[in-house]
């Protein structure tokens, strides 16, 4: 798998470094992209452009018909990338629904190359199921829009390309924090904690008839959340949301050489780090510098202090990110919703705190504020609920039980 080299063009203490430094992530909302670097770069230098020589990382892994990384390497490279395909396309034509894109047919040889692929990265993945991976499945959707008049919420549909990707992705990662480790380098690792909420996952268990184990067991959840799959699929997602919404938030944390991060429990794997999107993450810029300085043999370019201080930086700056894409969500969603105040939706609660408590309905897949009558509820609860408000400038849906 190759990944972009970004340092090479983002230097340390650079006023790029400075300006990625201060944003660490690009921002993907319905009315536009904010990138992280300045779009000559994100879009362009710093992307594995179609017919375009560019540096890269190289990360090589041989993938065993068990589906484990039997070898690996790190290493730089020229990179020229043949074809520029889109998911929706390699995917249909993976799953026998479509034809080959006609980029992938111009090219002799990808479409054999595509189909090891994902022979591959379906490997990989029924490995991760089996040590305990969490297959979860929730709805994410994008707005549609006419001209500029938005005019639905479009559900996002999973496909065997994202799937390689995503597989990909994950198993490059895993080798990039053995590599850094390897050799008694720092990183800066991406954790999912154990779920403080563990027990209100068994009650949802419980509820459904299952019995999980009182302590965290992320075999035990990957094997209920499979039979659920199996068993209701078109209720799954609902089931999804609740247990990512029970699990928490992935954070950013650095580990020193010899130490133990959390690890990520989503995963069920201990050596997990960013590497794979430097042109959008600064934690993959800065994963990008151990590498090569890892590769050169020279130190670390971070102290780990200072790694400790960008880990909650970035952290934080997530955190903000995605609250500000979910407020112009909102808000597309509320325009959506504006003209049916007083209609009644069924829908799934997916937050309850002191803070208050959140519902998602099913049509459209909206999220909003349950202001009335919410004593009781719990993540996971089924309801049926009104509008009451759907206020397009602040982003706010308020419903009543």
């Amino acid at each position: 798998m190759a990944v972009a080299d970004v340092d090479a063009l983002v230097a340390k203490s650079s006023a790029l470094d400075g300006h990625a430094g201060r944003n660490t992530t690009s921002v993907y909302t319905a009315a536009e992209i904010f990138p992280m670097l300045p779009e000559r770069l994100s879009t362009d230098l710093t992307s594995l452009g179609e017919s375009e020589d560019r540096l890269a990382i190289v990360v090589e892994m041989e993938v065993a018909a068990d589906g484990s990384v039997s070898s690996s390497d790190v290493y730089h490279a020229w990179v020229r990338n043949q074809a520029k395909l889109a998911y929706n396309g390699v995917g249909a034509w993976i799953e026998g629904k479509g034809p080959a894109p006609q980029r992938l047919a111009a090219v002799p040889g990808l479409d054999g190359q595509l189909r090891l692929q994902d022979d591959a990265a379906q490997r990989l993945r029924a490995l991760r199921h089996q040590r305990g991976a969490l297959e979860l499945q929730t709805l994410q959707s994008r707005p549609v829009y006419a001209g500029d008049q938005l005019t639905a919420l479009e559900e996002e549909v999973d496909n065997r390309a994202k799937q390689l990707i995503e597989d990909f992705m994950i198993a490059a990662n895993g080798v990039t924090a053995q590599f850094l480790a390897a050799r008694r380098l720092p990183s800066l690792r991406r954790v999912v904690r154990t779920p403080k909420r563990w027990d209100r996952i068994v009650e949802l268990a419980a509820g459904r008839g299952e019995r999980l184990p009182a302590d965290p067991d992320a075999a035990a959840l990957s094997g209920f959340l499979d039979r659920q799959r199996q068993k209701d699929p078109l209720r799954f997602p609902d089931l999804s949301l609740a247990v990512v919404k029970l699990l928490g938030s992935g954070e950013y944390v650095a580990e020193a050489p010899g130490a133990a991060a959390p690890g990520h429990f989503g995963l069920a794997v201990r050596d997990y780090t960013h590497s794979t999107a430097p042109n959008r993450r600064f934690p993959d810029i800065i994963t990008q510098r151990l590498i090569k300085a890892a590769l050169a043999g020279r130190p670390s370019p971070y102290s780990l202090d200072e790694l400790g201080a960008l880990a909650i930086h970035c952290t934080e700056k997530e955190d903000d990110a995605q609250k500000v894409e979910r407020r112009v969500h909102k808000s597309a969603a509320a325009m959506l919703l504006s003209s049916r105040i007083g209609q009644s939706f069924d829908g799934v609660i997916t937050g309850a705190s002191d803070k208050g408590t959140w519902v998602r309905i099913f049509q459209p897949p909206v999220e909003g504020r349950v202001v009335r009558g919410f004593d009781g509820l719990d993540v996971g609860d089924k309801v049926r609920v009104r509008l009451l408000l759907a206020d397009v400038d602040r982003g706010f849906i308020d419903f009543a039980r």
